[in-house]
């Protein structure tokens, strides 16, 4: 932080230890028995309430009630709701609805509540049930149903369902309606605040837009207030990442410098009204920015003497109480108040997830339900001693919490609670009725159905998990005891803090191995870090002297055949610990090798810690593989009297050739599998990343391997080719382009001698299908990750993207203006999207293809880049026909097709013809459709509803067939075997007179 900064740093850990955190909270709970039963209860009538409450119009309650998330309907009816008011045509419609309905028993679901909501939803959705039969084609259900209802009736009744469930959980579809809806309620003094609905910003185009809205808003929603002031005044929601395309830790720079001066000028505007202006909570990468964005507005002189500013809080996460601090800190600086909604949270699972991708040490949220529970509620008690500088708004549905708050409150001065609308009216009117001094807010989505039931479903998905209080409370069987229980009676002792089921990221692939250890860009500190580290570890690259190609391939041949006798016969143990000694020097060095990546390769700050995570599982990966396969063998059985039994053995001197997109990755990927198979290794790095090969092999012979067993040859394709040629090689393992995997195999046919094996990884025009139910966000978000993340130099990379053309426009305009927002330049700094490819000669090969697609077909998007240095910027071309891509382009090229949905066959015929068979991408939310495509299209890797790269050893093994490659997988079960020759023993056992186990045996 520079030291003329206007506001303190945010410098809380960003992922403490549950226990820890839980020993401190149970230690400041009041333990008060005699408080215990008031709040008893209150909680209890409220539940009392909420059992009791079917309304005239329904609520989640009721639905939750009607289709619970535990059975096939219920979850038939989320990817319904999410999806189907965005698809524009009929037939995809009809496809989508008989796949989503297919999957439940809605024709024969027995109403059991009398809300109008739920009665219409069900009635619609049973409607469509019956007339659409799960296993029946849309083409056959839309024959049969012609001579009875059809079809449009179909598509008109399951939409109107949807419809009802928009209508009755978004306030308006705009903010004129929602403030028409909102003046009934005026006279009872219900508070409202307006969320408007929408994804974050992907494009330029698409944060103007959000900011206009906003802006839109607050002036509508001024116009509207009425003579109220603060805090009984009316607020909205603001969402940073709504307000700028590329909102996330790494572009900081970028982000304050444009963003803050929008939300300043948002916050004027709301200040002129004097509204509340609440920014909204965002993911715990963005945390730290979100703060500092935060605070860098709240210090603009402009706003000086205004309460309406506040910050949305989520209880979940572990710096909850270290945000109120701060927002504390702020306020006192600025001498202002400030408002604070604290929530529970609302991506847990996301959050949950992203930790283990990331290989992060611990959780930023806590993993246990009463965890957050506790959490809010310490945070309550914060925030009620600071009400002097803070206005806290309390939002909860749950009966014990609201019950506690009064409790700790003592009086109903300087806060108020806060509900979402649609939700929890039953407890709300029962609360109001009890004490009517209470203030409560609602906090209004306001928006399209298109927009809102992508939002429902989430909140619908929250609160009816099986852990969450409003499942519960819906449900009867749960006896009242159970919903008083308190978070900290059912944690107990700090031990328990943790979920036992879900481990800690570095626990994830246990017990076969230890996950590699990443690094959060959104935690400041281990950033900062890991740049120091990275600077301090930087040095000159070194020069490598060439060879001549056919004496140091001699030379590397014999001194791998002498190691191989030795090495051989080492215990898989022995050869096991080795790679694991290389894993843990990987991970004490990764400063080392990103800088070398960084230097020599031009990799980018992610894509560096993205391979150095992959070389390190790859050791751990095939060291645990290698404790599995090459024990003692395999009993087989067999006759009495005789022993037989199967075992892998080394085949000789393996050549391992890498490419130089995955320089670390691949290379040691390709060496540490053969040498756990008990080979020999000559290792033949790419010509553009000889240090790197060098590093790598050097960290090996210090893990213990010894230098006999692993030869290191450095030059371009002459000495490749010397070492395939020669007669002493036992197999060949290749990354690269198919023309070069087809020449090795050339040579190696010519041989005299042994068949040797071939194990290549090739290339690939790898495709992706779109489809009108994908979300349009994250279609932009996994095209552009996949298409240019790497200057799209990876063997995954989507080359060739097919999207329906009922939505295609959208769908191309978004990539695009996505696309747009990328960075690039310089790969060692951390706000670097694209790095420069390769060298000079793919620069001019891909310059050429560019110019060539320029004339032949429509472009869309082409970037801007450097003038200097081997930078091809981004491009997107549409094509009038796949057939004009006929060969895979390496590098941030994207080539799109438009497809009719009646025409789907064609294409997955189109892309089966091509003989690249490597990764696809599918983007649907019809299961029969992804099912078809899986089924007909034999790719290696197929990712379905996210991007097409970065595949995990162990969980997405990676290779392909067919132009695309040999197989087996690289980091998968069947790699290792591959590397092998397969021996059967078989003893007579009773060659020494007799079979004397037998003759021993019982009658």
């Amino acid at each position: 932080m520079p030291p003329d900064s206007p506001h303190p740093e945010f410098d809380a850990a960003y992922a403490p230890d549950d226990a820890t955190l839980a020993a401190a909270l149970i230690a400041v709970m009041p333990r008060d028995p005699a408080r215990e039963a008031p709040i008893d209860t209150t909680a209890t009538g409220l539940i009392a309430a909420i059992r009791a409450g079917d309304h005239h119009l329904g609520s989640v309650e009721a639905m939750l009630r009607e289709y619970a998330l535990s059975s096939k309907e219920g979850l038939a009816l989320m990817v319904l709701a999410e999806a189907l008011l965005r698809v524009p045509d009929a037939a995809t419609a009809d496809a989508f609805i008989e796949d989503r309905l297919g999957q439940g028993d809605f024709a024969h679901h027995r109403i059991k509540s009398d809300a109008l909501l739920v009665n219409a939803s069900a009635w619609a959705l049973g409607l469509s049930a019956r007339v659409v039969h799960a296993g029946d084609t849309p083409q056959s259900t839309l024959a049969a149903l012609a001579k009875r209802i059809g079809a449009p009736a179909v598509r008109a009744a399951t939409r109107q369902a949807m419809r009802l469930l928009g209508n009755h959980f978004v306030l308006g579809e705009t903010i004129d309606d929602a403030l028409a809806r909102a003046q009934a309620d005026a006279a009872d003094g219900v508070r409202y605040s307006y969320d408007m609905l929408g994804e974050g910003a992907r494009t330029r185009a698409d944060a103007e837009r959000y900011f206009a809205s906003y802006a839109q808003a607050i002036d509508a929603i001024g116009r509207a207030a009425g003579n109220a002031r603060l805090p009984a005044r009316p607020g909205i929601s603001v969402k940073l990442s709504a307000l700028h395309p590329r909102f996330e830790a790494v572009s900081r720079d970028r982000v304050l410098r444009e963003l803050t001066p929008r939300l300043i000028e948002l916050a004027r505007k709301a200040k002129d009204h004097d509204l509340g202006f609440t920014v909204d909570a965002e993911e715990a990468d963005r945390l730290e920015l979100s703060l500092e964005v935060f605070a860098a507005c709240l210090a603009d002189p402009s706003l000086k003497g205004w309460d309406g500013y506040g910050l949305a809080v989520q209880a979940y996460q572990k710096r909850a109480s270290a945000v109120i601090d701060y927002v504390d800190a702020l306020a006192q600086r600025h001498d202002r108040r400030l408002m604070l909604r604290l929530v529970k949270g609302a991506y847990w699972d996301t959050e949950i997830k992203r930790a283990q991708e990331r290989g992060l040490a611990d959780y930023p949220v806590f993993s246990r339900k009463a965890m957050t529970d506790l959490n809010y509620l310490h945070c309550v008690q914060k925030l009620l001693g600071l009400r002097q500088r803070i206005f806290p708004q309390f939002a909860s549905h749950n009966a014990l919490t609201v019950a506690t708050v009064l409790d700790l409150a003592g009086d109903s001065d300087g806060y108020e609670f806060q509900r979402l609308h649609g939700m929890g009216e039953a407890l709300y009117a029962r609360l109001r009725a009890e004490h009517p001094e209470l203030t409560c807010r609602i906090y209004a989505p306001v928006g399209g159905h298109r927009d809102l039931l992508a939002y429902l479903v989430r909140r619908l998905l929250e609160n009816g998990a099986n852990s969450s209080f409003v499942a519960q409370a819906g449900d009867d069987t749960v006896p009242v005891e159970e919903l008083l229980r308190r978070p900290e009676a059912i944690i107990g002792t700090p031990d328990n803090a943790r979920h036992p089921h879900i481990p800690l990221p570095r626990d994830l692939y246990r017990p076969q191995r230890e996950n590699s250890r990443g690094v959060e860009f959104g935690d400041r500190a281990a950033l900062r870090r890991l740049l120091s580290e990275i600077d301090a570890a930087r040095r000159p690259l070194p020069r490598v002297t060439p060879v001549t190609p056919e004496d140091a391939a001699a030379a590397a041949v014999a001194a791998a055949r002498d190691g191989f006798a030795a090495w051989s016969r080492t215990p898989a143990e022995t050869r096991a610990a080795a790679l694991e000694r290389a894993a843990d020097l990987l991970e004490q060095r990764r400063a080392n090798f990103v800088a070398l990546l960084q230097d020599e390769a031009g990799k980018t700050l992610d894509d560096c810690i993205s391979e150095v995570r992959e070389a390190i599982d790859y050791c751990r990966y095939y060291a645990a593989e290698g404790r599995r396969l090459f024990g003692d063998g395999v009993a087989l059985p067999g006759p009495t009297g005789e022993r037989n039994s199967l075992r892998l053995r080394g085949r000789g001197v393996f050549v391992a050739i890498s490419p130089w997109n995955f320089p670390l990755a691949i290379f040691l990927g390709q060496i540490t599998a053969a040498l756990m198979a008990g080979n020999a290794v000559i290792a033949k790095p790419a010509e553009q990343t000889p240090v790197i090969g060098d590093a790598a092999v050097g960290l090996l012979h210090e893990a213990g391997v010894p230098r006999a067993a692993l030869q290191l040859v450095q030059g371009d394709g002459a000495i490749g080719a010397a070492l395939v040629a020669h007669r002493d090689v036992a197999g060949v393992v290749f990354t690269g382009s198919t023309d070069v995997a087809r020449a090795i195999n050339r040579a190696l046919a010519a041989k005299d001698g042994p068949i040797v094996p071939l194990i290549a990884e090739t290339g690939g025009i790898n495709t992706m299908i779109v489809d009108a139910t994908a979300l349009p966000e994250q279609v932009a978000d996994d095209v552009v990750t996949s298409a240019f993340r790497s200057a799209g130099q990876r063997c995954s990379a989507l080359r060739l993207l097919f999207v329906q053309d009922d939505v295609a426009e959208r769908m191309i305009e978004m990539i695009a203006g996505s696309a747009r927002e990328l960075k690039l330049g310089d790969p060692r700094d951390p706000a670097t999207h694209l790095g420069p490819v390769i060298d000079a000669e793919a620069k001019v090969r891909l310059d050429a293809h560019i110019a060539a697609m320029t004339r032949e077909a429509r472009l869309h998007f082409a970037g801007a880049a450097p003038s200097t240095g081997n930078y091809v910027a981004p491009h997107i071309f549409e094509l009038r026909d796949a057939a004009q891509l006929t060969e895979e382009v390496f590098g941030p090229i994207l080539h799109v097709v438009r497809y009719k949905a009646a025409h789907l066959d064609a294409v997955l015929a189109g892309i089966a013809a091509s003989g690249y068979a490597l990764t696809l991408g599918v983007q649907s939310r019809i299961d029969d459709t992804v099912a078809c495509i899986v089924d007909r299209l034999a790719i290696g890797n197929v990712y379905v509803n996210r991007n097409m790269i970065g595949a995990v050893v162990g969980t997405q093994p990676f290779g392909g067939s067919g132009l695309s490659g040999t197989g087996p997988k690289a980091g998968g079960p069947h790699y290792l075997p591959r590397f092998t020759l397969e021996q059967t023993v078989s003893i007579n056992t009773a060659a020494a007179g007799g079979n004397a186990a037998l003759l021993a045996g019982d009658e």
